[in-house]
């Protein structure tokens, strides 16, 4: 619950900065006549997420085990790469968004007309909504406790509308360049863990070699797939289901905070490894190489135009 509360607030307060800065926008223009059409995209872009997954939670049970494992292998790819690049264009194009969408609405009222404003709501909260919606239903494969995760993110989107709502009326403080920084490393981390579980899906669909394929190292001892260095690199890493019980309160946090599972393949283990190593270090160098020579300030605003340019000033991570 607390991995995926973490996701619905991180994600959705980035929504909630983005159409907020939309809405402030024109407001500040003397076009809120238009903001039905704005919401509207807003309402289409939810639904869609929402759509997405109930096809993939409902549509998963007509299909074979072999074919589970292996679109939600994929799947839980498709989420860590939206992911790692939804941080890092964070990086890049956090302090020029708010230009951008201004820019893009003074198109939509000069140009498009009514789909143009439509389409800019959409686009402006889909992305993150299939994103959270992908990664989501990943960890709620990979938890098996599908009423905790979605409470949890649910809790974190309910979370992430208030905080949202409370910066625009300028009645809150909060440091967005530090708080999406924070949770920028903890996505790093969950999807590390996601790449984990994904591989273990494509090994048990057959998809890669591993301790359920013809591939496997067979301990001569013991006749089962071996454990160990032996067992590099297509048998198990390690094995602590005796002391860590798979569905235990403490694998459950292990899992959720640093991807750890009780027993782990060589391949998931140099996945997650590779992708913590190589992804980590960029997203360290991106925060250093942004760090402002100032404090940056806190979010507060009696405007609410001023309110909602924090995310881009601040270099939103």
């Amino acid at each position: 619950m607390l991995a995926t509360f973490l996701i619905g607030l991180r994600e959705g307060l980035e929504a909630a900065l983005v159409v907020g800065i939309l809405v402030a926008y024109l407001g500040r223009l003397g076009r809120r006549d238009v903001l039905p059409r704005l919401w509207a995209g807003v309402g289409l872009a939810v639904a869609l997420a929402l759509g997405i997954g109930a096809v993939l939670t409902f549509g998963s049970y007509e299909l074979t085990f072999v074919a589970q494992e292996l679109i939600g292998g994929l799947l839980s790819l498709l989420a860590v790469a939206m992911v790692t690049w939804m941080i890092f264009w964070m990086q890049k194009a956090g302090r020029t968004m708010k230009a951008t969408l201004e820019g893009g609405i003074d198109r939509a009222l000069t140009q498009g007309g009514l789909w143009a404003l439509v389409a800019i709501g959409f686009v402006s909260v889909a992305r993150e909504g299939i994103e959270t919606t992908l990664l989501l239903w990943s960890m709620v494969q990979s938890f098996g406790d599908a009423p905790s995760a979605l409470l949890g993110a649910l809790l974190g989107l309910a979370a992430a509308v208030v905080i949202g709502a409370l910066i625009a009326r300028g009645a809150v403080r909060l440091d967005l360049r530090r708080f999406f920084a924070w949770t920028g490393g903890f996505l790093v981390i969950v999807a590390g863990g996601v790449l984990a579980y994904a591989f273990m899906d494509l090994q048990e669909a057959g998809a890669l070699p591993g301790p359920f394929t013809a591939a496997a190292p067979i301990d001569a001892v013991t006749g089962a797939v071996a454990v160990g260095w032996q067992a590099f690199p297509f048998g198990w890493a390690f094995d602590v289901t005796s002391a860590i019980a798979p569905d235990s309160a403490w694998a459950a946090i292990l899992q959720a905070t640093v991807g750890f599972m009780p027993r782990m393949t060589w391949l998931q283990v140099t996945a997650w490894a590779v992708y913590i190593a190589v992804v980590g270090f960029l997203f360290v160098r991106g925060l250093r190489s942004r760090r402002p020579s100032a404090s940056a300030p806190l979010v507060s605003s009696n405007a609410a135009d001023a309110s909602v340019s924090s995310p881009t000033q601040q270099g939103a991570a």
